[in-house]
Parts: structure tokens; C-alpha cells; sequence
């Protein structure tokens, strides 16, 4: 299944299912690009972020956008209680140690989202810097709300930090609507953002952006 934006530049961006065979390290860039703001405390340095991210993605929890034949985009959902970033506490642990993987172990706790009776929980959108603008985000927002159709799911839920609100806007274009805010500003000074704002779109609905 694929979806494409055509726009200014080589040629157009082609969304397909699935992280390919040997684009691990590349989605992990993207991922941490858009992520890793809100991910450092828990997985810094970067580099050893990147790598543990890649070597515990679920390659089939993720839509991709390609430009060119190269990995541009992509965004991560739930199903099943398996996400895009995958990695249990004892792979924490072996990767950062026990005394400082207790600790990361924490703050990840804090990003946990499990979906209610019903729902596809999406994990966010990365997009490469160079190719905003395009159209990508929508494109990928599209083809997670297929799956959720596909996988008999009513509605998409998301989490966006106070922070982002270039993503909030794109999530309100795509037809998303904000339900529920919690303010965290203990969190400000540790993790960057003091709000996390919840929004929900019914599944089989418009964005009222065209595409």
C-alpha cells in the first residue's frame, strides 16, 4: 500500500508499511532527531541512544515515508502491546549498567502510553528536517489511521509535549482534537517540557487538510 506527495524537490515521497532490512540505523537518527530532546535523560549520549534504539525497533509498528529510496520519515504506533521502540529493562540495564539503568528505567516509565479498549496509541512523527513542508506528516498520519481501520481500532490517540507546536498544529489539521492536558512542571527542568497535552481521532474521518 503506498501513498504519494508530489512537491518540490527530485521526485515524490512514497509512504510505505514496515522499516526495511538495513534501515534500522537510519530510522533511529529520525526517531532521535525528533525525540531525543524529550528521550536524553533516559538515553543519553546520543550515539549510544541511536544504537539502542535501532538494535530493539518493531520493524512492523511503523509507516514509512521514502524520497528517492531513501528513508525520509516515519511514524510509530501500538498494537498489541508491541510499539516502534522496543527494549526491555534488563536490555536497559545491559546497556547502560545496572546502578545508571535504574534510573533511565524511571524516566522511561514516565513516557509510557497504553491504549484503552479500542484504540491505536501512535508514538509520534519524525520527518527529516530538509523535507517539511511536503506534506510527509500528513501522509504518514493517513496511512497509521488505515491500520487502525484495519485492525478494527474506533479511534488514534496521541501524546504532544507543550514544546512542539509545530506537531500539534499538523495533529489539528489531520483532524485531531485535544482532550485532556496534564501539567508536569517538575518535569521542566529535567526533561524540557512541562505539559503533555492527549488527542483523539475518530478512525474513518478527514483531516481538514486535503491532501
Amino acid at each position: 500500500m503506498g501513498l504519494d506527495a508530489t512537491g518540490n524537490g527530485t521526485g515524490p515521497v512514497t509512504v510505505r508499511r514496515g522499516v526495511p532490512a538495513g534501515a534500522e540505523r537510519r530510522a533511529a537518527e529520525l526517531y532521535w532527531d525528533a525525540f531525543g530532546r524529550k528521550l536524553g535523560p533516559a538515553l543519553n549520549p546520543p550515539d549510544k541512544a541511536v544504537r539502542f534504539i535501532a538494535a530493539h525497533l518493531n520493524a512492523d509498528r511503523a509507516v514509512c515515508a521514502f524520497l528517492d529510496g531513501q528513508l525520509v520519515g516515519l511514524a510509530g504506533y501500538q498494537l498489541n502491546g508491541r510499539a516502534l521502540t522496543g527494549g526491555s529493562a534488563s536490555d536497559v540495564l545491559r546497556a547502560y549498567g545496572h546502578l545508571r539503568g535504574l534510573h533511565r528505567l524511571l524516566l522511561l516509565a514516565l513516557f509510557e502510553r497504553r491504549p484503552a479498549p479500542g484504540q491505536l496509541v501512535m508514538d509520534g512523527i519524525a520527518v527529516d528536517p530538509g523535507i517539511r513542508g511536503r506534506g510527509v506528516g500528513s501522509l504518514l498520519i493517513e496511512e497509521v489511521a488505515a491500520v487502525a481501520t484495519e485492525q478494527d481500532r474506533r479511534e488514534i490517540r496521541l501524546d504532544v509535549i507543550d514544546t512542539n507546536p509545530r506537531a500539534r498544529d499538523l495533529y489539528e489539521r489531520r483532524g485531531f482534537t485535544a482532550v485532556r492536558t496534564e501539567r508536569t512542571p517538575y518535569l521542566r527542568g529535567l526533561l524540557g517540557f512541562g505539559a503533555v497535552t492527549t488527542m483523539r481521532r475518530t478512525v474513518g474521518t478527514r483531516g481538514t487538510t486535503a491532501l
